[in-house]
C-alpha cells in the first residue's frame, strides 16, 4: 500500500482519543492490521467500531431475543425486519433512533430521521406505507422543551408529508429525565411481495457497485461515532456540524427509482447509506456476502470541492443508496436513475478477496480486510449492578397518601396532563391519509391500515412506560411489550412482529448495563410467551448529559394482522344506550403513575403487577369479541387508569362526546380503583342483548369480566359503593383533553 501522504496528520493518542476509540482498540487495529492505519482507515475504524454502529455493548445481549418463527423472512442483521402476511405480500419494518442529533438541531435531526428509516424500508425492496414515532421531551417548564417540541415536530412532518408516507400514530411523553436528551424514535412499515426482497449484499466478483442519490457533502461527519455514540456535555451546541441535512423530495424520487430498479433481475444487493455513510455500507455489503469491493472515490458525485477521502467515506448526506448491479448492466442502472433526474455513478466493482480497496485521485487512500473493520470490535461484557437506590425508588406507603373524597379534580389534571391530554396539535400536522389506506386514524389504541388489493388490514402501535422502566426495567420492558399487544388486539389484530428502539444511558455505568439487561430479559420473557418475533431494532445508549442519564425507555414497536379488515375497532364508544363492560381485574396500585405524578409529584413505588397467562386470556378474548361481532369498542386501560379510559372512551369519538353513568362496587381505595393502572384490562361496549355471549366467552378464556354501566348522557358519572366520585361534563372534559397540548405550545411565556 502506498504511504500517506504528507498532508495526513500524525496519529497520536490525542487523535485516536478524538475518533472515540480507546487506547486498548487503537491497539487491536495495529495488531489486526499489521500495521498502523492512516488517517483515513482510522476514520473507518472509528464510525464502525462506534457504539452506533458496532453494537459492542449490547451485542451479547440482543442475541438472547426470539427472532424466529412461521411468518419470519427476514429477522435481524439486514435493514428491516420482513414478515410474511399471506397472499404473496410480506410487511418490512423497523423503528430507529434519532436522538442526539434532534436535540442538537431539532429540525433536521427528526427529519433525517424519518428519512433514514424509510431507506432502512425501501431498500428491502418495499413501497413505504406508514410511519409513527415515540418522542420524549424535557420538563414542559423547561424553556427549551417548547422549542424542540415545535422543532421536532415540524421536521417530521415536512418530511414525511413530502415523501407522501402517511404518518399514522405515534406517542409523545414528557418528563424531566429527558431535559438534556430527547427522544426521536422513528418507525416506518412498507409492503413487498415475498418473492421480491432485497438484501443488502455485495455478490458476483466483477459485478458494478452504484452510487445514487444526492451529491456527498461534510455534513454528518462523525454522527456515528461522536455525537450518537457519546454522552452530552458542555460542547453539545459545537456538535450541530456533525448533525444531517435532509432532502425529502430527493428521497421521493430515489423511492421511485428504487422501487423501479429493483423490478430488473440483475440487481444484485442495495443498501443506504445511513450512518458512517459509504464506509458502512460498502464494508458491511461486502461482509455479508465474503466479498471484497474496490471504489475509486474520484468518482463519487460530490457537492462541495476539495474533500478528501477522509470526509467522502465518513460524509453523512441523506438520501443516498449503494447498488450491487450484474456486469453489464451499469449504463441501463445508470439511465433509470438519471431519469428520476439523480445523482448517479459507477464508481467500483465486486472482488474476490475480502478487503475493501479504496482509490482516489490515481493513488490507493484505503486498503482494509473487510472482517476486522466489521466484526472485528470485540464484543464488551461491561459489568452491571443493580442501582443502590432502587429498594428506596420502589417503596410506596399508600397509608401516607391522602384518599380523596371526590375524582373531579384528578380526572380534570389527567385529561390535562401533556402525558395524556390529546396529541392532535402532533398529528394535525402529518398528513395520515395520504395513499387512502388508513382505516384507523390517529388517536385511538392503534392505527389500522388496509393492504390492497386483499381484505386484510395491519395494525400498527408504539408503546412503552418509562418510569415504569425506571423503577423495575424488567417489568416495566415486559408491561411495553403486553400493552403494545394489547393496543394490537383492542384493534382487531393478532401481533405477528416486534421491533424496538432500546433507548439508555451510559453503558460503562454498571448501573445503566443492568437497566438495560433486565430491559432485554423482560422483552425476550415477554415475546416468548406471546410467541412474538423479535425481527428489527436498534440501540441507542449514551442518551445522559454531564452524567444524568434519561429513564431507561425500551420503545416497542408491534405489527398485527387483521385477516379480515371489518375486525377494525376503535376505542370509543360509539352508541347511546350501548352497556360497558370492562375485561380483566382491578388490584389495589398506584405505584408509578400518572396519578401519583400529577396529584402528589411522586414517581416510586413497584409499576403494576403483570400476569403474562392472564394478559394473553384478555387480548384472546377481545380479539374473539371483536371478530364475533359482540363489540362496538375496545380500549386499552393504560395512564390514568379506569377512569381515563373512560372518560377516553367518551370524548376521542369524532362525533360530539358521549356520557357514560358507570357504578362500581369495590373494597379497594378508590384512587387506585378509578386511577391505578393495573395491568391487562380492557374497557369494552356493546349492545345490551350481546352480555350474556360475552359473559360465556370470558369465562371460556379465563377472564373476568365486569358489567360497568352504559353509555349516554352528558356527563361521566361514577358512583362506588353507592356514593357519587366523578360527576363531570364530558363536554368541559373534551375541551380539556383536547386544548391542553396545543395551548401549551402556543404559550408566549
Amino acid at each position: 500500500m502506498n504511504e500517506p501522504r504528507s498532508a495526513d496528520p500524525e496519529i497520536t493518542p490525542q487523535v485516536v482519543a478524538d475518533h472515540g476509540l480507546t487506547p486498548g482498540e487503537y491497539q487491536r487495529i495495529q495488531e489486526l492490521l499489521g500495521r498502523a492505519p492512516n488517517i483515513t482507515e482510522l476514520g473507518i475504524f472509528s464510525v464502525m467500531w462506534s457504539e452506533h454502529c458496532s453494537y459492542k455493548s449490547s451485542r451479547p445481549h440482543l442475541k438472547t431475543l426470539p427472532s424466529e418463527g412461521p411468518r419470519v423472512i427476514e429477522g435481524p442483521g439486514e435493514n428491516a425486519g420482513v414478515v410474511d402476511i399471506g397472499d404473496g405480500l410480506a410487511a418490512v419494518f423497523k423503528i430507529e433512533s434519532h436522538n442526539h442529533p434532534s436535540f442538537v438541531e431539532p429540525h433536521q435531526g427528526a427529519a433525517t430521521g424519518v428519512g433514514g428509516i424509510m431507506r432502512d424500508v425501501f431498500t428491502m425492496g418495499a413501497r413505504p406505507i406508514a410511519l409513527l414515532n415515540s418522542l420524549r421531551f424535557g420538563d414542559p417548564a423547561d424553556p427549551k422543551t417548547r422549542f424542540l417540541l415545535n422543532g421536532v415536530v415540524e421536521g417530521i412532518a415536512g418530511y414525511g408529508n413530502c415523501t407522501g408516507v402517511p404518518t399514522v400514530g405515534g406517542e409523545v411523553y414528557f418528563d424531566a429525565c429527558y431535559n438534556g436528551n430527547i427522544l426521536v424514535n422513528a418507525f416506518c412499515l412498507g409492503l413487498v411481495k415475498t418473492d421480491r426482497v432485497f438484501r443488502a449484499r455485495a455478490g458476483g466478483v466483477g459485478n458494478a457497485v452504484i452510487y445514487v442519490g444526492s451529491k456527498t457533502g461534510r455534513d454528518g461527519i462523525h454522527g456515528a461515532s461522536l455525537l450518537a455514540s457519546a454522552e452530552f456535555d458542555d460542547s453539545t451546541e459545537e456538535k450541530r456540524p456533525t448533525v444531517q441535512v435532509g432532502d425529502p423530495f430527493t428521497e421521493k424520487l430515489l423511492i421511485e427509482a428504487c422501487l423501479e430498479i429493483m423490478k430488473k433481475d440483475w440487481v444484485i444487493g442495495v443498501q443506504d447509506m445511513g450512518a458512517a455513510g459509504l464506509t458502512s455500507s460498502s464494508f458491511e455489503m461486502a461482509g455479508r456476502e465474503g466479498t471484497g469491493i474496490e471504489m475509486d472515490l474520484s468518482k463519487v458525485p460530490l457537492r462541495e470541492t476539495g474533500m478528501t477521502p477522509y470526509e467522502i467515506m465518513l460524509s453523512e448526506s441523506q438520501e443516498r443508496m449503494l447498488f450491487v448491479v450484474e456486469k453489464g448492466y451499469e449504463e441501463e442502472a445508470l439511465e433509470i436513475f438519471r431519469k428520476w433526474d439523480l445523482d448517479a455513478a459507477f464508481i467500483g466493482h465486486v472482488t474476490e478477496q475480502p478487503c475493501v480497496r479504496i482509490l482516489f485521485e490515481g493513488r490507493e487512500v484505503v486498503n482494509l480486510p473487510v472482517l476486522p473493520v466489521v466484526d472485528g470490535c470485540l464484543g464488551l461484557e461491561r459489568p452491571s449492578k443493580r442501582p443502590a437506590d432502587l429498594d428506596r425508588r420502589t417503596q410506596l406507603d399508600l397509608a401516607a397518601i391522602a384518599e380523596p373524597a371526590s375524582g373531579g379534580e384528578a380526572i380534570k389534571k389527567l385529561l390535562g396532563s401533556l402525558n395524556i391530554a390529546s396529541r392532535e396539535w402532533v398529528y394535525e400536522q402529518y398528513d395520515h391519509m395520504v395513499r387512502l389506506n388508513t382505516l384507523i386514524l390517529p388517536g385511538s389504541d392503534a392505527a389500522v391500515l388496509r393492504v390492497k388489493d386483499t381484505n386484510k388490514a395491519l395494525a400498527l402501535a408504539v408503546d412503552c412506560n418509562s418510569r415504569y422502566c425506571y423503577l423495575d426495567p424488567y417489568r416495566g420492558a415486559q408491561i411495553a411489550v403486553s400493552e403494545c399487544a394489547r393496543n394490537i388486539a383492542c384493534s382487531g389484530g393478532e401481533p405477528i412482529g416486534l421491533t424496538n428502539c432500546l433507548n439508555f444511558g451510559n453503558p460503562e455505568r454498571p448501573e445503566i448495563m443492568w437497566q438495560f439487561e433486565q430491559a432485554i430479559r423482560g422483552i425476550g420473557d415477554a415475546c416468548r410467551f406471546f410467541d412474538i418475533p423479535v425481527v428489527s431494532g436498534n440501540v441507542s445508549l449514551y442518551n445522559e448529559t454531564k452524567g444524568e442519564a434519561i429513564f431507561p425507555t425500551p420503545t416497542i414497536a408491534l405489527v398485527g394482522l387483521l385477516e379480515d379488515r371489518d375486525w377494525q375497532t376503535s376505542q370509543w364508544f360509539k352508541n347511546s344506550g350501548d352497556e360497558i363492560g370492562l375485561l380483566g381485574e382491578t388490584l389495589e396500585e398506584l405505584g408509578g403513575s400518572e396519578y401519583l405524578k400529577v396529584m402528589h409529584g411522586l414517581t416510586q413505588g413497584s409499576p403494576p403487577a403483570l400476569d403474562l397467562e392472564r394478559e394473553k386470556n384478555v387480548q384472546a378474548l377481545c380479539r374473539d369479541l371483536i371478530r364475533g361481532r359482540h363489540i362496538h369498542s375496545a380500549h386499552d386501560c393504560s395512564e390514568g387508569g379506569l377512569a381515563v379510559a373512560l372518560a377516553e372512551a367518551c370524548i376521542t369519538r369524532p362525533e360530539a362526546p358521549i356520557g357514560a353513568a358507570v357504578e362500581l362496587s369495590s373494597p379497594l381505595r378508590k384512587d387506585a380503583l378509578l386511577f391505578g393502572e393495573t395491568q391487562s384490562r380492557v374497557v369494552i361496549s356493546y349492545p345490551r342483548q350481546a352480555r350474556e355471549a360475552i359473559a360465556a366467552l370470558a369465562h371460556r378464556h379465563k377472564t373476568p369480566f365486569t358489567f360497568l354501566g352504559a353509555i349516554g348522557g352528558e356527563a361521566l358519572a361514577v358512583t362506588v359503593n353507592g356514593e357519587k366520585f366523578i360527576h363531570e361534563d364530558v363536554k368541559t372534559l373534551h375541551n380539556l383533553w383536547r386544548g391542553s397540548l396545543g395551548n401549551y405550545v402556543r404559550q408566549t411565556t
